[in-house]
């Protein structure tokens, strides 16, 4: 069902997008992914390549829409279709409100919030042509508001309201829509070096298995919206 489809995954050379493309490849589906730093870009791309030759990896900043509208491109010259599209990049600054800088601010609500739907402008009269899936991944942090959290709360809010809005007007175009909302990841956001610490935290291919499951469901069955934690709390 899923063979020989193609997806785009933002944000996707570590962390959680990285993990989404191991398992989407190992499971037949030919991947692109974006990052902002060309040499990251490169180093993802030659290790994605050890699992399939079917990757592309694109230099794109999500805030950029013109970035997307290329990276959408160049996914159609190379692999000739776009079925899912993955709404992953983010970054989270965590200061208090007093203390956050209107650059910092501008930084999260246009990578976060603004960044997936340039995506999603960049990519949905593809994802018409193939009845195809718009995935975003927001957080916990986008139903539980936490000190130092406002940038990274109204962006991942907002994230959420968005995804579930864009399902109600895709929907009539046969494409699906889902928001994903994971607590801890053992990646490397906001500074974080995984290690065996980070055992008891969701790992980057439970994401990649999560989002498998999700494009492997019977075309009538829509989940909206996924809460996705840890088992155990914090160590």
């Amino acid at each position: 069902m899923i063979k020989d489809k193609v997806a785009y995954i933002t944000g996707g050379t570590k962390g959680i997008g990285f993990g989404i493309a191991k398992i989407l490849l190992e499971n037949g589906v030919s991947v692109a992914f974006s990052g902002r730093k060309k040499e990251d870009v490169e180093k993802a791309e030659q290790e994605l390549k050890l699992i399939s030759e079917n990757v592309l990896g694109i230099v794109s900043d999500v805030k950029n829409l013109t970035n997307e509208e290329d990276a959408v491109r160049q996914i159609k010259e190379k692999f000739g279709r776009l079925d899912f599209v993955i709404a992953n990049a983010g970054l989270g600054i965590f200061k208090p409100v007093d203390k956050l800088s209107a650059e910092e601010w501008n930084d999260m609500i246009e990578t976060n919030l603004t960044g997936v739907f340039y995506t999603l402008k960049a990519s949905v009269e593809e994802l018409k042509k193939t009845e195809g899936y718009y995935i975003t991944v927001s957080s916990l942090a986008g139903a539980n508001f936490f000190e130092n959290g406002t940038g990274y709360n109204a962006s991942k809010f907002g994230v959420v309201g968005f995804t579930q809005a864009a399902m109600i007007d895709l929907r009539k175009y046969n494409i699906k829509s889902t928001v994903i909302m994971p607590g801890s990841v053992a990646t490397h956001f906001n500074g974080n070096t995984p290690s065996e610490k980070d055992a008891w935290k969701i790992q980057p291919e439970d994401m990649g298995n999560l989002v498998l499951d999700i494009l492997k469901m019977n075309s009538r069955v829509l989940p909206s919206k996924i809460e996705f934690r840890a088992t155990k709390p914090a160590k």
